[in-house]
């Protein structure tokens, strides 16, 4: 067979495999239909040839064969013919029930000495039992189909030696059981590959639904650090400019020019975290405009926005802080912001409130300690974190670290956190 001929067999074997398709869909519709067809189909095959010419000891076959086998009446023939291929309807459904049938009926028309050629029935029988039946049932129809066989061998034994006869029917019967639990296995193995299909298909939705999940608490929690501190930065500095208007027109203007760099900042910032977000079709040329994200070095502009909306910054730091990795700065970054977004927020900047920023690196540990002088606690329902704690949290669990906020025992309020970077797992 050439290449061409092999290629042409493509749309072939799709065609055959869609119309296989579409018979198993109508089979398990309309079961009745194939079973009906099964018995239409022996009786035409097996059993007309019977009625018109006499049985399988006509005239056409040896003498010696005529006389072996007895000669049945048309009512007979047709009663044995009934018994033996009728329960065809039911062998998917009670496959045991039909070959018990079947073989009884069997073993009947061979005591009396009359062969037919609808014995064919009870090989079908047997395939179907190993198909569809118990497979502990078995071992009781393999027995009760050797005894069958014995039967036929003794019964013919006058035209045909007995082992002879034995072997021919018995391996008849070995054929037709082992296809059977070859068909069996087969849709086995076709079902187990089905539901591992399914199976992974449903992981694969899972997954993707965990990642978006993911994907979408890392963006909240972006989104919340960016607005919510610049938001606290502007309005605390709309609140001085307006005080400051009648008393110190420099100082206003002053408050209202930190402002529209904070609004612009805080404009990029969402920009860059939008832009990562927007899928494109172009390449990198086409692509959002990236910046790099904040870490160590800004925290000190940091610290100066919140000292222009009116609050006393001490920072200081110790350790090579710059050597850890961006993940690491942006963390710490994140909390810092948060914690001195608490204190604006909850914080009169009127009073004389001093903020005390520490951030220490030592023995692959970052701790970070944010300590104000004002209000003993934040406002709101008690006993109630807001994201804010909640995100500094996860950010800190990323590392294997743990943040603890709380009033001071000289009133204002502190939040520590502190980074394990110790790799995990251990050295290999």
């Amino acid at each position: 067979m050439t290449t061409d001929d092999l290629s042409g067999m493509g749309p072939l074997v799709a065609r055959l495999s869609r119309g296989g398709q579409r018979l198993r869909q109508a089979d398990r519709t309309h079961p009745w239909v194939l079973d009906t067809a099964v018995v239409v189909l022996v009786f035409l095959m097996f059993c007309l040839p019977d009625l018109f010419r006499g049985g399988v000891d006509d005239g056409d076959g040896p003498r010696r064969f005529r006389l072996a086998f007895t000669q049945l009446p048309v009512a007979g023939m047709l009663a044995f013919q009934s018994g033996l291929v009728l329960p065809l309807l039911w062998r998917r459904r009670k496959p045991l029930v039909a070959f018990a049938v079947i073989a009884a009926v069997f073993v009947l028309q061979w005591s009396l000495g009359a062969a037919l050629r609808a014995d064919v029935a009870l090989f079908i029988a047997l395939y179907s039992l190993a198909l569809h039946g118990w497979l502990r049932q078995l071992p009781w129809a393999c027995a009760a189909m050797a005894g069958a066989m014995a039967l036929v061998a003794v019964r013919a034994s006058s035209a045909v030696s007995v082992w002879d006869a034995l072997f021919f029917l018995l391996s008849t019967a070995t054929a037709a059981l082992a296809l059977g639990l070859v068909v069996r296995i087969r849709r086995a193995q076709l079902a187990g590959l089905r539901e591992r299909a399914a199976r992974l298909e449903i992981e694969r939705d899972q997954r993707s639904r965990l990642a978006t999940a993911t994907e979408r608490t890392r963006v909240a929690r972006e989104m919340h650090d960016i607005v919510g501190h610049n938001l606290s930065v502007i309005i605390t500095l709309a609140d001085a400019g307006a005080y400051a208007t009648d008393i110190a027109p420099e100082r206003g203007k002053e408050a209202l020019q930190l402002i529209g760099d904070t609004g612009r900042q805080a404009l990029g910032e969402l920009r860059r975290v939008l832009g990562v977000l927007r899928e494109t079709a172009e390449g990198p040329p086409g692509g959002p405009e990236l910046s790099p994200q904040p870490g160590f070095a800004d925290i000190e502009a940091l610290c100066a926005k919140v000292r222009a909306a009116g609050l006393e910054v001490v920072y200081r730091t110790s350790g090579d802080a710059d050597a850890l990795d961006s993940g690491v700065q942006l963390t710490a970054y994140r909390i810092v912001q948060e914690a001195l977004t608490n204190t604006l927020k909850h914080t009169d900047t009127d009073t004389d409130t001093k903020v005390h920023l520490a951030i220490l690196v030592a023995d692959s540990r970052v701790n970070i300690q944010v300590q104000d002088t004002g209000p003993a606690s934040p406002s709101g329902p008690p006993n109630e974190e807001g994201h804010g704690l909640v995100g500094m949290r996860e950010r800190a669990a990323l590392y294997g670290g743990t943040v603890s906020a709380g009033p001071t025992a000289g009133g204002g309020w502190s939040v520590e956190a502190v980074l394990d970077l110790t790799p995990q797992g251990g050295d290999r």
